[in-house]
Formats: structure tokens, sequence, C-alpha cells
């Protein structure tokens, strides 16, 4: 299948006998820029098989080809996120003809339960958001008042963990996607507002490498401003106990019109951060592997730890407090407030040694 490459409805690339051609650098995804290879693009952009609902979604729209690349082109690859999608050569179709507007499947895509597989089968429109929907959890897209905002199911430790770090994220003033509470679910507003600017994320450049080190370098040299908002993040998943940074879920906002680098994307995605998979036994965080890791890039750069912040306890509780959840509170400020002291400590020691704080 010959296809092109579509930003808005500007052709960037060209898939001709097998054969990838950047027309236009500026404008194309940055992960074919990176790789050159369509394939495993589109291939990022598919639904997870793996989830129930998404088989469920599958049949209920009545797919004769259910692999992730048939499944992505049956939406022209279209995401909500950004402004990328795909096209046959000899199509007359406008961007306009492909862009999500309506949210039928969100119920099916989420619950998965018979009375929403049973409407969804029958709806005629089959244009849906949630095939190119990534992730291992189960979640849908809904439409609110014109906005998108991403549902994913949630049980009470895994809610309260995401409005944890949301709520510590906004009182220290970093860069965080807005997430409120819902019935099952926690619910995250699409911060790229519609597609008002493309979301790009760190698999574009990075492939499956989430080392600290080897991404901060990677920024260095691509995107240098960004440096602050990673540290950030990385404290965040630090103290919070975020195993589940992988290059998925964090990346770059460019400009839909020049391409340009805009910023890091705000924080999100931190369903398995803090209690969500139960309250820790080591609480005193010994020997505690993203402590160090995050230790250790502070060390590789000593200029970095200008953009660690101040942590109280009076901090976490004034968040807890306003989540209102019940949880065990003062465990919870104890975990964080250990990691975070290991950091101070490394921070007071960098200074000690070095001549330029």
């Amino acid at each position: 299948m010959d296809l092109y490459v579509m930003s808005k409805d500007t052709v960037v690339a060209e898939y001709i006998n097998n054969s990838l051609k950047i027309l236009n650098k500026r404008l194309c995804p940055m992960y074919l820029l990176y790789n050159g290879d369509l394939t495993g693009w589109l291939e990022t952009r598919a639904i997870d098989s793996h989830r129930a609902n998404s088989r469920l979604l599958k049949k209920a729209l009545r797919l004769r080809e259910r692999d992730d690349i048939s499944t992505v082109v049956f939406v022209n690859g279209a995401t909500i996120t950004d402004n990328y999608w795909v096209k046959e050569r000899d199509s007359n179709l406008k961007y306009d003809d492909v862009v999500f507007n309506k949210d039928y499947f969100s119920k099916l895509a989420l619950w998965g339960n018979y009375d929403s597989f049973n409407r969804a089968s029958k709806l005629k429109d089959k244009r849906t958001p949630e095939l190119t929907n990534t992730g291992s959890f189960e979640k849908c897209w809904k439409l609110r008042d014109g906005q998108w905002w991403m549902l994913k199911k949630a049980n009470h430790s895994e809610l309260f963990s995401e409005l944890f770090v949301y709520e510590l994220g906004v009182r220290l003033n970093f860069n965080m996607a807005e997430y409120k509470r819902g019935k099952g679910c926690i619910m995250t507003k699409d911060f790229t507002e519609g597609a008002k600017v493309n979301f790009e994320p760190a698999y574009s450049f990075m492939g499956d490498d989430e080392d600290y080190i080897n991404v901060y370098s990677k920024l260095k040299s691509i995107a240098p401003e960004l440096i602050p908002d990673y540290v950030r993040l990385l404290f965040m998943d630090t103290i919070t106990a975020n195993p589940d940074r992988h290059t998925f879920n964090f990346g770059l906002l460019r400009n839909i019109q020049t391409g340009e680098i805009i910023s890091l994307a705000p924080n999100f995605d931190n369903n398995m951060a803090l209690i969500s998979r139960g309250y820790p036994k080591n609480v005193k965080r010994k020997n505690d592997r993203l402590t160090e890791d995050f230790k250790e890039l502070i060390n590789y750069d000593k200029d970095l730890v200008k953009y660690v912040p101040k942590l109280s306890r009076e901090d976490i509780a004034y968040v807890i407090n306003k989540i209102n959840m019940r949880v065990r509170k003062e465990l919870i400020i104890e975990f964080v407030m250990n990691s975070y002291s290991q950091i101070e400590s490394a921070i007071k020691k960098i200074r000690n040694t070095s001549k330029d704080f």
C-alpha cells in the first residue's frame, strides 16, 4: 500500500514501494526523522491488543484484520494528541475528514460490559479515537464540553496516587497535566487541547532507553531548555516511587505550524506511583533504586541541583488533606520525606565539595 504521511493537510512523507521518503523535515513526526520506519511508527500508535476491551472493541467494529497496522490504518493513523495521519496516495481525504469529534465507543473501551458492546456494534459511524489510544490499562477518550478527557480505570489506591502526584506537582509549581477524580476512574485533561500542539513521545528519539543520563544528554543536544522540567519530572517520580516512567509516557510538545519544540509535555500517567500497588514495606527508602538513580543524575551534572525544589512535611500533609481520601497519612509522609531527605543530603554534599555553589 502506497501512503502519504500527513501533518494536517500537508504531505510530510511518502511511502512508495516499501520505501519512505521524507518531504518536509520541519513538520514530520520525530519518530520518522530518527528512525525512518513507517511500519514501526504506525505500530506505536495502535491500541494495546492485550487489553480485553481492545478485543471487544475490534469485534464490535467488525474489523476483518485486527493486527496493529490494519487497526491504525482503519482510522488513518489519527490520534487525539497530534495532527499526524496517513492516507493512500490517490485519496482525496482532508484532515477534517479524519479528525475525531465523537466518543461513541468510550463506554465499551473503558468498561467492556455487554450493553456497551451491543450498542457499539450497531453504530454506523465506526471512526473512533480508541483504536489509537495506547497503553496497557483500560481507558477511553471522553468528550466533555468540547474538551477531550482521558478516563482510566482506577481503584482507591490508584486514584489517590494519581491525585497526590498531581496536587503535589501543582503545589510545587511543576508542569502538570490536569487530573480529576471520576467514578471508578481517574480523569486526565488532554494537554494538547485537541492537537493544538503535537505530542511527541520520548520513544520517538530514545527508543526504549529510559536511562536518566542518556535522556538528559539527548535533551541537552536537541532542546536544552527542557532540562529543568525533566529534572522535576524525575524528582517527582523519585519521591513518589513511580517506577513506570517509560519513553511513551513523557515527551515533547511541538508547534504544529513550524515544528519547533515548545516544551516538555506536562507530567502525566502516575497510576503506578506511591500506594497504587499497596503500602510500601521499605518506608525508610533504604537502598532505594529510584532515589539512587536520581542522585546519580545530579552528581553527573551538579548544576542540575538548582532545579530541585524544597519540600516539607507540611506540603505533603496539605496535599493529602486536600484530596480527602482515607489513607495512612503518616506513613505516606514518612515515605516521601525519607526519599527527599536522601536527595537533600546529596545536594548538600555536592554544594560542600563544589566551588561553583
